[in-house]
Formats: C-alpha cells, sequence, structure tokens
C-alpha cells in the first residue's frame, strides 16, 4: 500500500538541516517537498520523492515558475 503525504513528511526531514518540510501541489498533484530553512524544493519524480542535496531545487526560483503550486494542508 502506497504512503500518504502525511506519512512521508512524519518520516522525512531535509537532508541538508534535518528540519521539516511542507508538501507542495500543483493541479492536485505532489510535485515537490520544500524545506523553507534551507530554501530547497526536493522534487517528486513519478511519485517518488528525489531527496538527494544535489537535485534539490532553489525554491524561489520554482515558486516563480510555478505560480499556481500550493502548500498541501
Amino acid at each position: 500500500m502506497p504512503m500518504t503525504t502525511e506519512e512521508l513528511l512524519q518520516i522525512l526531514a531535509c537532508p541538508k538541516c534535518l528540519g521539516p518540510l511542507r508538501a507542495l501541489e500543483e493541479n492536485g498533484a505532489l510535485v515537490g517537498l520544500a524545506c523553507p530553512e534551507c530554501s530547497v524544493l526536493y522534487p517528486v519524480r513519478d511519485g517518488i520523492p528525489i531527496m538527494l542535496i544535489e537535485e534539490a531545487l532553489n525554491l524561489d526560483s520554482w515558486n516563480e515558475k510555478h505560480p499556481n503550486a500550493k502548500e498541501r494542508s
């Protein structure tokens, strides 16, 4: 059975600072896990979070390109 986003957020932490993550959705799909402390976004590809520091995207730049993305509540 696949894990829910809430379950993922309970067990995952930012690999860079070990802080909590926020889930971001676009058009109803989970697109990334954001670390507000590091200002990075770890993308989700094919439903799998890519939790590698080298793959992290700048959160501010990503937000500019994806204005419809919302934090999952």
